[in-house]
């Protein structure tokens, strides 16, 4: 198993303790509000902002909280002026990291991500230093008790989807960014959940790290997530077999 899908999983379970600690929400609702700024307030016209609502609901945001952030995105009511921004840099055992930010000051997150890096082994680098390592893909990812890899490939395939493969208890579907709801759509339609969804970006090659390297670079991962400011992290590693029993956790 794989650098983003060792992640996703990880980001799944901790979504819970997010969620009480109120940090999953303020991430949810910049999404909403760059959305709406964007592509307008309305869901069934800006996809992004469709995902993002989404994606609140399954997090329970209340529907007054979301309202206002859709709001605040098309700029009925006052809100902060949020700006995109990816950062990229190095982590313990040479894994490429990249940050999806979402700020509305980037001189205070830069030195606050920069120092998350060095107190974790690893070093915030230059522009375009990793980003080249990875592809920009739309990823969903469906637990196997609900169909099998042949169904879930012929119907995935069909909407122009990539590739479908078996991942520990799931099944990951990839497809380019531009087919992105087309196959989101057809899973949907098809009466089939997912576990997750989202555009994001898939490593072209991965690093294998030992047990040591592997605890580092998941503590990297797991303080720049909960950065309040860090929408996404991706990441290029891979924690063989033999590694994960010296985790003593299963991922």
């Amino acid at each position: 198993m794989a650098g983003h899908s060792h992640w996703a999983g990880i980001k799944h379970k901790k979504a819970l303790i997010d969620n009480k600690r109120g940090k999953l929400w303020s991430k949810l609702s910049k999404a909403i509000i760059v959305a709406a700024k964007l592509g307008g307030p309305d869901p069934e016209t800006n996809l992004r902002l469709r995902y993002a609502i989404d994606d609140a609901k399954a997090g329970n945001m209340p529907k007054d909280t979301i309202e206002r952030a859709v709001k605040k995105g098309a700029g009925e009511l006052e809100g902060a002026n949020l700006e995109e921004v990816l950062y990229e840099g190095y982590g313990p055992g040479g894994v490429a990291v990249l940050c999806d930010i979402l700020t509305d000051n980037r001189n205070r997150t830069a030195p606050e991500v920069r120092k998350i890096f060095e107190v974790c082994g690893g070093k915030l680098g230059a522009t375009g230093c990793v980003a080249w390592m990875f592809d920009r893909k739309g990823l969903l990812m469906i637990k196997q008790d609900q169909t099998d890899e042949e169904s879930l490939m012929e119907l995935a395939l069909e909407a122009g989807a990539d590739d479908v493969k078996a991942e520990g208890d799931q099944f990951e579907v990839t497809c380019e960014p531009e087919v992105f709801s087309d196959v989101t759509s057809a899973i949907e339609q098809a009466g089939l959940e997912t576990e997750m969804r989202q555009i994001t970006r898939l490593p072209k090659d991965t690093v294998d790290l030992n047990a040591d390297e592997a605890r580092q670079v998941l503590k990297l991962m797991e303080k720049l997530d909960d950065h309040d400011d860090v929408q996404n992290v991706s990441a290029n590693f891979n924690i063989p077999d033999d590694a994960i029993s010296d985790l003593g956790f299963r991922i």
